[in-house]
């Protein structure tokens, strides 16, 4: 048996494993201690078994490290000689009268037992060795395997699971005051995070601390230094505590091994190095599934072959064929979720398959063990295989934000690894779609800051120059990002940037054409939607030539043109430049298009323009429906269309109506888009208006004021937003004082 380990933790498992063996009648004889390697099963076993055997609860306690069918046929065979008299010369037959010896016999001598069946590997290697049930014999087996051949009526799983906060605080305070070391507590805590509550990497950095005479900050340094190695932050062999077999970095290569060899053969150490890239607190499956991730694995699965003849996608997934024989080499969806279960049986994963988004969590050590076998050349091949794989299975359509919030936490996590290989040869379009993604999903100021720190990575000669067009089309979604956020100096930024593409891009190029629009955007948002049609009147020409009528930027172009001369007081022209849209887009782009339903969206409002403002309210009634329907409730767009209308409804009469649905909408858009959105601070405004109408001029008046305060905050005193608050808390402070 292992020693008790140093600073022992009395965890919550110690006390359901001591319940379940322990629960009279309602005890299940047999215990399964089931997680990934590291996590101290084998300490939690043995702890149990000490105490037991220390307090005169058993008779007779068999230890047997379990690791092979082997290695349990000669542990019950020495316990056969020694209790039973068997013959040592045949350890298949003593191991047979050692277990005849455990089964319970009428007018028998109690005895009471305890079999310790430690690190079992295989399942397959218990066939015929499980430990009889009786009412005075006790089985605890410790594996890092999860299938059901494991548990059944009398066997049941105890998953073993990290050290808590607590508990990882007190295990490293108790570790190293062990040894006269005292450390803040906060760098402990810190600590406990940056290895994952791991209790053997806790107790092997705990062990290293203290040889080596760092301090707790420097050690965390030293971890967070992305170019070291694992095997250089812990103890050799020769120095590990409790009698330790393994080093954290070698502590799961068997199970590699082993899950490798599972169905279907091959694939899962490959899985397992592209999980290594991504976030370690929840992988999309569709990720993993996705046609870069089968790409990858039937790579794997050709193995050393002389290379691709060719390679196409199959029905049911991708497939090289060999150039010697032929034959077809397929990875499906099936394979790849097959090699997750793999990793999953083995506790080198967790792969969750309830609930509407199954997302595969993968410790952070692993990870970094893992990422550690690969070259350079391959771990810059695995990163951008890692982002083929997030763009591939990014929706086009974000309805499901905590999906897009996923998403984007696992492109952080592949940019923390291998930022630089996302850059060669070119800007990987994945850094571009996290960037959208948060301004899309209404995280404007989060999308400036991202697009902010993008730029400047890009900008980086190393990587790819100020005038690279990566680089440039990062500075237009900064500009655009900081227009949404209310940031004034966006319109300079955009202005330079034109300059640079029209010298580095040329006039035509449609990146330049985009820039083009985006400058007559914050002209008409600046108050001149006259003078921003006739830039988009220009541009349309431009557009029309460089890349056609039906071009979607064109198509768009058209769009915007019609809607701003409607702004500009050409209502009847507009309407009917945008019903003409709206035809081709449901002909060509379909009903449920974003552009189409944007479309229905601005000739509403050009209705309600014209005067008709119920009809207004009811298209947007209809709208509303269509957008919940396919963007979802939490969609920034399907809440601008929920403030249309309420807008129109007040307009249209229903003040109190129009109100409720402010106020509804209010507390969604502070949740969603958060205090400081600009459409957070225009529902706050719209609600403060339709106060003073119902007769509050002075509760108006208040509300205008605290208003106007943020919108000097977020927006700046020369924002038009800015402008009509203080126009209103004029007007309403007037209304207040005459009445």
């Amino acid at each position: 048996m292992p020693p008790r380990a140093q600073s022992f933790q009395q965890r919550s498992q110690v006390q359901r494993l001591r319940a379940a063996v322990e629960g009279g009648g309602t005890a299940v004889l047999c215990q399964v201690l089931t997680g990934m390697g590291g996590v101290g099963k084998t300490q939690l076993a043995a702890d149990y078994a000490y105490t037991a055997w220390e307090t005169g609860a058993l008779d007779v306690l068999v230890w047997i490290t379990a690791s092979t069918r082997t290695a349990i046929v000669t542990g019950y065979a020495q316990a056969g000689v020694e209790l039973c008299q068997a013959d040592p010369g045949d350890p298949e037959q003593a191991a047979k009268s050692f277990l005849s010896w455990l089964t319970p016999k009428a007018r028998a001598e109690t005895c009471r037992w305890l079999i310790v069946l430690d690190d079992v590997a295989d399942p397959a290697d218990l066939h015929g060795l499980w430990p009889p049930a009786g009412p005075h014999g006790r089985t605890l087996v410790t594996t890092r395997r999860r299938e059901a051949a494991l548990t059944g009526e009398d066997r049941s799983r105890i998953d073993v699971g990290l050290f808590t906060d607590a508990e990882a605080a007190a295990y490293l305070t108790a570790s190293l005051a062990a040894h006269g070391r005292q450390e803040p507590a906060a760098q402990l805590t810190a600590l406990a995070s940056d290895l994952g509550h791991l209790p053997l990497a806790l107790s092997q950095a705990a062990a290293y601390i203290v040889d080596t005479g760092l301090a707790c900050a420097a050690y965390r340094r030293r971890l967070a230094d992305r170019a070291g190695k694992l095997t250089h932050l812990f103890p050799k062999a020769g120095a590990l505590p409790d009698d330790q077999a393994a080093a954290v970095a070698a502590a799961w290569s068997l199970s590699i091994e082993r899950a490798d060899q599972l169905h279907p053969d091959g694939l899962a150490r490959p899985m397992l190095q592209l999980t290594a890239m991504l976030d370690p607190n929840g992988i999309p499956r569709t990720v993993l599934t996705s046609e870069p991730a089968l790409v990858h694995l039937a790579e794997h699965r050709r193995g050393n072959d002389d290379g691709p003849d060719q390679d196409r996608r199959g029905r049911r997934g991708w497939f090289w064929k060999r150039k010697r024989d032929r034959e077809p080499v397929r990875v499906s969806v099936d394979d790849a979720e097959g090699a997750l279960r793999a990793l999953h049986r083995l506790s080198l994963v967790e792969d969750t398959s309830d609930g509407l988004n199954p997302t595969v969590r993968v410790h952070q050590l692993i990870q970094r063990a893992t990422r550690d076998t690969l070259t350079p050349d391959d771990h810059e091949r695995h990163a951008r295989i890692a982002a083929d794989a997030l763009l591939a299975a990014w929706p086009g359509i974000e309805r499901d934000t905590d999906l897009a919030q996923t998403l984007r936490a696992n492109t952080t996590a592949l940019t923390s690894h291998a930022e630089d290989a996302l850059y060669r040869p070119i800007a990987h379009r994945v850094l571009y779609r996290t960037g959208t993604s948060l301004g899309e999903t209404g995280q404007v100021a989060a999308a400036r800051d991202y697009y902010h720190h993008l730029t400047e990575a890009a900008r980086h000669r190393h990587r790819l120059s100020p005038d690279h067009p990566d680089t440039l089309t990062a500075r237009g979604n900064l500009a655009r990002w900081r227009r949404e956020a209310g940031d004034a100096t966006g319109a300079a930024e955009l202005a330079e940037l034109l300059q640079d593409e029209l010298r580095v891009l040329g006039p035509d190029h449609p990146d330049t054409l985009t820039t083009r629009h985006d400058l007559a955007r914050w002209r008409r948002e600046a108050g001149d939607a006259a003078g921003a049609a006739a830039e988009l009147a220009e541009l349309l020409q431009d557009s029309s030539r460089v890349l056609g009528p039906d071009h979607p930027t064109t198509l768009i172009t058209r769009h915007n043109l019609a809607s701003w001369r409607g702004e500009a007081g050409d209502t009847a022209g507009a309407a009917a430049a945008l019903a003409e849209l709206l035809q081709y887009f449901l002909r060509v782009l379909g009903p449920d298009h974003p552009t189409t339903l944007t479309t229905r969206n601005n000739l509403a409002h050009l209705r309600g323009e014209a005067g008709d403002a119920a009809a207004a309210a009811g298209v947007y009634a209809e709208l509303l429906q269509d957008r919940l329907r396919v963007l979802g409730p939490d969609h920034p767009e399907t809440l601008i269309t929920r403030h249309n209308l309420a807008y129109w409804r007040g307009e249209a009469g229903d003040a109190a109506a129009a109100a409720g649905v402010y106020a509804e909408l209010l507390q969604d858009r502070l949740r969603v888009l958060g205090p400081d959105h600009p459409d957070t601070l225009t529902t706050r405004n719209n609600l403060a208006h339709l106060r003073g109408e119902a007769g509050d001029a002075a509760g108006a008046a208040a509300e205008f004021a605290e208003l106007l305060q943020d919108f000097l905050r977020v927006l700046g005193p020369a924002h038009p937003a800015t402008l009509a608050s203080r126009n209103s808390l004029a007007y309403w402070r007037g209304e207040a004082g005459r009445r």
